[in-house]
């Protein structure tokens, strides 16, 4: 398929209210996904004339991380303005044919809404810094300090050193849980909670689709502002703060995961059910009970529709037992919840070299994400199995890489531009010099190139989410563990109505077998897996995978 064809007309939206469960929501880091002024950084426009190339994909939304006005300390994530685009990215009229466009191309628009903090730039901090009785003082977390002028606890920044800023206008600290410049809102202000839900209304009444909700647990404190105890260091991880960071050392009882929070969801999901067809996902940034929040947040139908899980973002490889493990603690904590999953993001170091993934690799880590019971979020580049791409540090831009270089070399390296032509320096992605390198081993995989090899894996990412899309049980089934060990990992797909699917993966170099449960199940060719299959032995070659329906 040409990528500037497009996309048939037939595609256009179709209501449908349950749209978000099981679906497959590609996300856009503006920055890095299409120039279209020749500035070196992405735009809305880019992203409107790439539009028809995600609709190839198959894919049912869009999540578009942060374009609001912001000075960019932390590139979009800091906001000084949510109800206007950021002119680098282009203008509100732009987002406006954005929607339109999508829309047209059968694709849903999420937007990336990051409510737990602001820009200190924003007017809100500015007024609410200005004096201790001005009508916005108790917008955001202020606290004095102890007697001896230290900060009020011993609460830290996901970014390094204290999550307070001693601030001399006000002669008290902020709280601030990620950048210096990212003051946190003070959620237990009721006209904070009214302010950011006429916020969400403004962009729903915009036309947008649903949301993605930034840091979703961190949006209420505990208003004693106890310290958090330490964590001992057989409980630590690092699936929320890189191993070199001490914000691992703690747990974290008191900065977020508040049971006051729920009550908030609780308002903003009202919001969302007051229009159509809409759905909010919410990442959860939670080492040690990210399970049980996901669990509590995802309950019933009066708060988020899914959360975003990191149960395969972290440095740790997926295996046959973490994963069953992941699976039935689920179901467990939360049969009427819903996970979100993915591989790889803008936070994260990409998924081949995480993991150090060739492509027999790749392709069986993702059929297993794709046949899982939640949905699924694709991050661009993804598809075409881009890999980490170093950054040299005088390139880099990602202040959370500054501050822990070189232990840590920050995020940058996953969101370098997105080539879509092999030739030209910079990939087709701009005319100038990009913001970040544009890295010269990913041009042999660019989009263009691939998309003309039927065998290339961007083609393979076509035909395994058509697959998912044309079998409502792995989009909306219930899931049952079959066997799980280091090595593999089978399960059973069910949906009343359908066939059900038998799903057997191997998640290393070595040969493994799997025994496929009592009846008569038709091996799924075509995805370019090889197994054997002798009665109901499966074996499983290195990196294969087994579907069949029953």
């Amino acid at each position: 398929m040409n990528i500037s064809m497009p996309v048939e007309e037939h595609a256009r939206l179709k209501p449908d209210a349950d749209w978000w469960r099981g679906a497959v929501i590609y996300q856009i880091y503006p920055r890095s996904f299409q120039d279209s002024n020749g500035d070196g950084i992405g735009d809305l426009s880019g992203i409107i004339h790439r539009l028809p190339y995600v609709a190839s994909l198959g894919v049912d939304a869009i999540w578009i991380s942060p374009f609001f006005t912001s000075p960019m300390l932390d590139f979009g994530y800091d906001v000084s303005d949510y109800r206007n685009v950021d002119p680098m990215f282009g203008t509100l009229g732009d987002f406006d044919a954005l929607v339109e466009r999508a829309h047209e191309l059968g694709l849903r628009v999420m937007i990336d809404l990051v409510l737990s903090h602001t820009s200190m730039d924003h007017v809100w901090f500015q007024e609410s810094r200005s004096s201790r009785d001005n009508p916005k003082a108790n917008w955001y977390v202020w606290a004095d300090p102890r007697p001896d002028g230290t900060p009020p606890n011993n609460w830290l920044s996901i970014f390094g050193g204290s999550a307070w800023q001693w601030d001399g206008e006000r002669r008290q600290y902020y709280l601030h849980n990620f950048l210096v410049q990212q003051p946190d809102l003070n959620f237990h202000e009721p006209q904070v909670q009214d302010e950011v839900l006429d916020v969400a209304r403004f962009w729903l009444d915009r036309g947008v689709d649903g949301f993605r909700l930034d840091t979703i647990n961190f949006y209420v404190h505990d208003d004693e502002l106890r310290d958090n105890p330490a964590l001992e260091e057989g409980s630590r991880n690092a699936s929320i703060a890189p191993d070199v960071n001490p914000y691992n050392y703690q747990n974290h009882l008191y900065d977020k995961n508040q049971p006051e929070n729920l009550v908030f969801l609780e308002r903003f999901r009202a919001l969302m059910d007051s229009f159509t067809d809409i759905a909010v996902v919410g990442e959860v940034g939670e080492a040690q009970i990210g399970l049980q929040i996901v669990a509590d947040y995802t309950r019933g139908d009066d708060r988020v529709h899914m959360c975003y899980a990191f149960d395969f973002l972290g440095p740790d490889r997926v295996n046959g037992t973490r994963a069953a493990r992941v699976l039935r603690d689920f179901d467990a904590v939360a049969p009427d919840g819903w996970q979100c999953y993915a591989l790889s993001n803008h936070d994260t170091v990409r998924m081949p070299s995480r993991w150090n993934l060739e492509d027999k690799g790749i392709r069986a880590h993702v059929a297993f994400l794709f046949c899982l019971k939640g949905s699924v979020c694709l991050y661009q580049g993804e598809e075409l199995g881009l890999t980490e791409a170093y950054v040299p540090y005088e390139d880099l831009q990602d202040p959370y890489g500054k501050a822990f270089w070189p232990k840590f070399k920050g995020r940058d390296g996953s969101r370098t531009p997105m080539p879509w032509v092999a030739d030209g320096p910079q990939g087709g992605f701009s005319d100038h010099k990009p913001w970040l390198p544009m890295a010269m081993e990913h041009l042999p995989k660019a989009v263009a190139r691939q998309d003309e090899d039927s065998e290339s894996l961007l083609n393979w990412y076509r035909d395994i989410i058509a697959l998912r899309r044309m079998r409502p049980v792995l989009q909306k089934g219930t899931i049952e563990v079959i066997e799980a060990t280091d090595a593999v990992i089978s399960f059973v797909r069910r949906l009343d109505g359908h066939a059900p699917m038998f799903c057997a993966f191997n998640f290393t170099g070595g040969s493994h077998q799997v025994t496929l449960p009592r009846g008569e199940w038709a091996w799924l060719e075509g995805l370019g897996f090889f197994p054997q299959r002798q009665g109901r032995t499966v074996t499983l070659p290195p990196y294969q995978v087994f579907l069949a329906e029953g």
